[in-house]
């Protein structure tokens, strides 16, 4: 096995994450790494305690945006730019590193693969995560993770790259959302090879509202619409809302009723219409921009 970096750059973007920062840069420099850690924190405008936590931290070079010009990519092409090391993790703010060996257990698969391109760690939720979002990690990232017979599946959150794998196919810095996809998805076209890092794990989830259930789902739709092929009718209200609706349900019900959250099945049927109805219009939406009037 080849050895490990003697140094990486992380790259942690942040906006008003005050209530987890604190928890991720402790374990972030607390990993039995024997290298240097070169941390870039780039802030998009917070206005909570975050500003005052990362200055706190005499290891974080600091980068502030002004609220309101986030953009994915942009961000995470900056950091790396401000990297100081060619070995490049992406960590959000939010994402805490469970166990000192996160960052070692991300690496390893990477360094005996002449073909690699990135790494992702796999995600666990957070105790307070409702059941309907606590079923979605299990089917992304658990042991029997529904995820490796999806056409394709990769996420930012904490994950690993090298600078010559972002020089040759750097990430796409016009889309809002998906960037993490669609920017795998043109690794893969190039031969590179994208692994799952099952051993290092981080803490991450949310409990969105219905309202930015949609809104991420319209986001994520409206970004995937960019490169892909499937015709807007696909995507209609009885086989692909209604239907696909019923199956996620169904599925959300063995689940809770599996891992003993019964209560959550009815808010787990309004997510998941959420969802349908977010992927529908935001892929309609998106097909329009991106291809009908490109």
């Amino acid at each position: 096995m080849n050895p490990l970096p003697e140094a990486v750059s992380v790259v942690m973007r942040s906006f008003n994450e005050g209530w987890a920062i604190g928890d991720t840069l402790r374990e972030l420099f607390d990993q039995d790494f024997p290298g240097e850690i070169d941390l870039i924190v780039i802030d998009s405008g917070s206005s909570d305690e975050s500003l005052e936590l990362i200055r706190q931290e005499s290891r974080a070079r600091l980068i502030e945006i002004p609220l309101g010009t986030y953009v994915p990519g942009p961000v995470l092409n900056l950091g790396a730019r401000e990297a100081r090391h060619d070995w490049i993790v992406y960590l959000n703010a939010d994402a805490k590193p469970v166990g000192r060996d996160w960052l070692v257990n991300l690496l390893r698969p990477c360094l005996d693969d002449p073909q690699f391109g990135a790494a992702f760690s796999r995600q666990i939720p957070r105790p307070d995560c409702q059941a309907v979002f606590a079923h979605d990690y299990d089917r992304c990232f658990g042991p029997e993770r529904e995820s490796v017979n999806w056409d394709h599946f990769f996420s930012m959150v904490s994950c690993v790259t090298h600078r010559s794998v972002l020089d040759k196919v750097p990430i796409r810095e016009d889309l809002q959302y998906a960037e993490d996809d669609e920017w795998t998805r043109r690794l893969i076209e190039h031969g590179y090879h994208v692994l799952y890092a099952i051993d290092s794990v981080a803490m991450h989830s949310h409990n969105y509202t219905l309202k930015q259930t949609y809104k991420r789902s319209f986001g994520d739709s409206k970004a995937a619409a960019a490169t892909s092929t499937v015709e807007p009718r696909a995507m209609n209200y009885h086989y692909y809302v209604f239907l696909g609706w019923l199956r996620d349900s169904l599925k959300d019900a063995r689940w809770c009723l599996k891992n003993g959250h019964t209560a959550g099945i009815p808010h787990a049927a309004a997510v998941r219409m959420a969802q349908r109805l977010g992927r529908r219009d935001g892929y309609h939406a998106g097909w329009k921009h991106y291809q009908r009037q490109a």
